[in-house]
């Protein structure tokens, strides 16, 4: 089959209570998160997390376009989530990618297990583990 083209994908990045889901099709390089570009994402220590799988990757992220949603966590924890996200939909389109990104961080691939932890019934404002403060004298 002569000028077979690689068909798009859906993958999705968790990191601690964030979600997101990156829809990939051929295009021209296109990053959107949320329907927005990821020039304008602030900010900009948050771009560059997002950024890192589409430096590691180089000529295979200018050959897509990917948009992802994302819901939920917080703003670090919703980078890690589109990075994680990001990487996956990479290593779909190009298997080599794969070992780049697992030297580079593991993380990129690999969700990670921890979460917080609940809190006890007697302490519920408090946290799981802090005693209430008392007194010596």
């Amino acid at each position: 089959m002569i000028g077979k083209k690689k068909k798009g994908g859906i993958t999705t990045g968790k990191r601690k209570k964030a979600i997101a889901r990156a829809t990939v099709k051929p295009g021209i390089g296109t990053v959107r998160i949320n329907g927005k570009l990821l020039s304008t994402v602030e900010p900009e220590m948050v771009r560059m997390m997002i950024m890192e799988p589409l430096m590691i990757a180089e000529k295979a992220s200018k050959e897509l376009d990917i948009n992802v949603d994302v819901m939920g966590g917080g703003i670090i924890g919703q980078a890690s989530a589109i990075r994680q996200a990001i990487a996956k939909a990479l290593i779909q389109h190009d298997k080599n990618l794969k070992q780049k990104f697992v030297e580079y961080d593991r993380t990129l691939l690999v969700a990670d297990s921890r979460r917080t932890e609940p809190h006890k019934p007697s302490a519920s404002k408090r946290g799981p583990r802090r005693h209430k403060q008392r007194s010596k004298r």
